[in-house]
């Protein structure tokens, strides 16, 4: 066991894995973007799947398609696997406390990396299919098992606390501990402003997601709780709307490109 944790180790440690492995918070950057056109496009009364399965599908629709999803698939799985890395091996001369904290965050970092590779893997075989239909589909069968209704509430309410800590976290500035700010002011400046206003929509788009989840469970309609293209469309319709809706979208185009600058100046 000790030696196939140092052979763990000792691959999360090559040179190799770290570039790839910025490249995942590249990618998570390029699909935020996507979904931020996709917002204002539904603001402005277009069309479009303003989620994760909907930017996919954006890439898996161009003309280098297959190579993109398999180039971003192996930029995700690496990032995984280096968020792994670190829940197991790292933070150990932290307080137990801090170190849990620590550990929990990456592990979870880990989980939505791994998440978005199965994503890009499915379309890039063709598996691919409608998000929505996908998650009130889940969302009934859950609703079906004992004790579902409350786990669901649970689930939702964990979704809707972390679009708040994202926000506070934009505006606390405290994603810059992450980052190795660049030494001239206009561009820490910029890096910074992107931040704070990508992560406060960030924020607002997972309590969207949260709030839908916790309502269609007290409901007891699971096709009301359809991810994040259902929250923005649901938001589209709520009054003044439409321009909280192009706003989410500008700020999740701020968060994608923050999250592509990331990919040179994390620290990892």
């Amino acid at each position: 066991m000790k030696d196939a944790a140092d052979a763990a180790e000792e691959i999360t440690n090559s040179r190799w894995l770290e570039p790839v492995a910025r490249a995942g918070f590249a990618v998570s950057g390029i699909l935020h973007f996507l979904i931020g056109v996709v917002a204002i496009r539904l603001a402005m009364g277009g069309q479009g799947e303003a989620d994760v399965s909907g930017a996919v599908g954006q890439l898996a629709g161009q003309p280098a398609g297959p190579l993109l999803l398999w180039s971003c698939f192996a930029a995700c799985v690496a990032l995984a696997v280096w968020q792994a890395s670190d829940a197991i091996f790292d933070f150990e001369h932290l307080p137990v406390k801090k170190k849990a904290a620590k550990k929990a965050k990456a592990a979870l970092q880990a989980v939505v990396y791994a998440g978005l590779a199965v994503t890009l893997a499915s379309f890039a075989i063709g598996a691919g299919k409608d998000h929505s239909s996908s998650t009130s589909d889940f969302t009934a069968s859950v609703m079906k098992a004992p004790g579902g209704n409350l786990l669901l509430l649970a689930v939702g309410a964990a979704v809707a606390v972390a679009g708040i800590v994202y926000a506070i976290r934009g505006f606390r500035q405290s994603f810059t501990k992450y980052l190795r700010l660049p030494a001239a002011e206009k561009a820490r400046m910029a890096v910074v402003v992107l931040g704070v206003v990508g992560y406060a929509a960030k924020g607002a788009a997972l309590l969207l997601v949260g709030l839908l989840v916790i309502i269609a469970t007290i409901k007891v309609h699971p096709e009301e709780s359809t991810g994040l293209d259902g929250g923005l469309k649901a938001l589209r319709d709520q009054p003044l709307g439409v321009y909280m809706l192009a706003a989410v979208g500008i700020g999740l185009i701020c968060y994608g490109i923050f999250m592509m600058v990331r990919a040179k100046l994390a620290k990892m």
